[in-house]
């Protein structure tokens, strides 16, 4: 089975915003450092051994996302740098859950679009995280639910 997952880069602050998600969105955090990679990638410089070289939150329901810092020496890229995180659902009755993400992931962030109903009926919101990721909620409104 194929899976698709986001996998945001971050310049130092990966673990952080992992365990930032799964206090929202719940699930388990797996991390590797690169300190803990020994040798395998090369002699590891002292302000590097604890960046995350893999990380990934497994949500209880599968979801996946994963990330990384970004070791000294490579080129930073930002992750709004035209993609989004977007977690869509068609069943009317996560409207809630949505909306309690969306206020938490998005505090301390930038405000994009509120999360309320779209005019083509779906409940809908955007925003940038406090670490400048992009999310986009969108769930069925309750017209949706007999359809």
């Amino acid at each position: 089975m194929a899976t698709l997952n986001p996998y945001i880069s971050f310049r130092t602050e990966a673990a952080e915003a992992l365990e930032f998600y799964r206090s929202v969105l719940g699930g388990t955090v797996e991390t590797m450092t690169f300190e803990s990679m020994g040798d395998a990638m090369g002699p590891v410089p002292p302000e590097a051994k604890d960046l995350v070289m893999h990380g990934s939150l497994t949500l209880d329901d599968g979801l996946v996302l994963m990330a990384a810092d970004t070791p000294p020496g490579m080129d930073y890229v930002a992750p709004t740098a035209g993609v989004t995180v977007a977690m869509t659902s068609t069943d009317p009755a996560d409207q809630p859950r949505f909306a309690d993400y969306y206020a938490k992931l998005s505090e301390g962030g930038t405000a994009g679009m509120p999360f309320a109903q779209a005019p083509w009926g779906d409940y809908f919101g955007q925003f940038d995280d406090k670490y400048g990721v992009s999310w986009m909620f969108d769930v069925a409104g309750p017209e949706s639910e007999n359809a």
